[in-house]
């Protein structure tokens, strides 16, 4: 039987490639707490939702290739690269690790770490050069 951490990298592969979040957001647990670069935390089930609703809003197309996983006492980790568009057209490749802490065989909390670099536009970095 796979993992959480499997499944969870199966449904968020589902969710990209198709929009449908249900696999994904099932695994999470209705007290669920989601955390990214940005200060803000989500909670709960309509969180992460709102969470991962973001997550693909932010491109027009998206695919995370998992590189590593593990996981132990309700620990999983995931390291992964991203490839896609970003809305608007602009490719984008990114790498991260997410952390997911497992409770009952549900996400209790997760947590992703990434270059955010990546999401700067050629102009913007210019702008910045000057």
């Amino acid at each position: 039987m796979a993992t959480l951490t499997e499944q969870f990298m199966t449904a968020l592969n589902t969710a990209e490639e198709s929009g449908d979040l249900s696999a994904l957001l099932a695994l999470h647990a209705d007290d669920v707490t989601l955390q990214n670069l940005t200060e803000q935390t989500w909670q709960g089930a309509g969180g992460a939702e709102q969470f991962w609703q973001r997550y693909l809003s932010d491109f027009e197309q998206i695919h995370s290739k998992f590189s590593y996983h593990a996981e132990l006492d309700g620990l999983g980790l995931m390291e992964w690269t991203s490839t896609g568009q970003l809305k608007g057209g602009q490719a984008i490749t990114y790498r991260g690790i997410s952390v997911i802490e497992t409770q009952d065989q549900q996400v209790k909390a997760f947590r992703t770490y990434y270059d955010s670099a990546a999401f700067i536009k050629p102009s913007e970095a210019q702008a910045t050069d000057d």
